[in-house]
């Protein structure tokens, strides 16, 4: 039997990138909970994430102290969806808090066969990362992070042992 390798989900948002860290972080329990996870990884870790997460994960990576590279730590970028309030980049949809509870209960068991991915699209959720990343959520997840600041669905998780 082989070991499930270590894989950590960080959001995929820019005020996770160094010049958004001045003296009133936006985000500073975010950016807290997304370096330590990142850490967590090992000394080196793969990517999945879409363009806009490999900024982000190049930023942790950096500040966690983690390389890119190796096959036993992953670090996927994704969140959930952008329409959580009136103020959300894509403003109030009403779909978006039964989605993202339903995607953070799939997270959350290590099972994403259920997600609607269409949908995920249509409520601006960040899933390329999550969606490739299929086969490496497996088994229950720790949650290091579960909030919305902003209107948009953010979560910390770790797998593995």
């Amino acid at each position: 039997m082989t070991e499930q390798p270590r894989v950590a989900l960080v959001p995929g948002v820019l005020a996770l990138l160094p010049e958004h860290a001045s003296l009133v972080d936006p985000v500073a329990e975010l950016r807290a909970a997304a370096v330590a996870a990142v850490r967590w990884l090992g000394p080196e870790a793969s990517v999945v994430a879409d363009a806009q997460g490999e900024r982000v994960a190049a930023a942790l990576m950096d500040a966690a102290g983690v390389r890119r590279g190796g096959s036993t730590a992953y670090l996927v970028v994704g969140n959930g969806t952008a329409k959580r309030s009136e103020k959300a980049p894509g403003h109030l949809d009403d779909r978006a808090f039964a989605f993202d509870s339903a995607l953070r209960d799939a997270l959350v068991a290590g099972d994403l066969s259920g997600v609607d991915w269409s949908l995920a699209e249509e409520l601006w959720a960040s899933v390329d990362g999550l969606r490739r990343a299929t086969d490496l959520v497996a088994g229950p997840a720790t949650v290091d992070y579960d909030d919305d600041p902003y209107g948009v669905q953010y979560w910390v998780m770790r797998w593995g042992s």
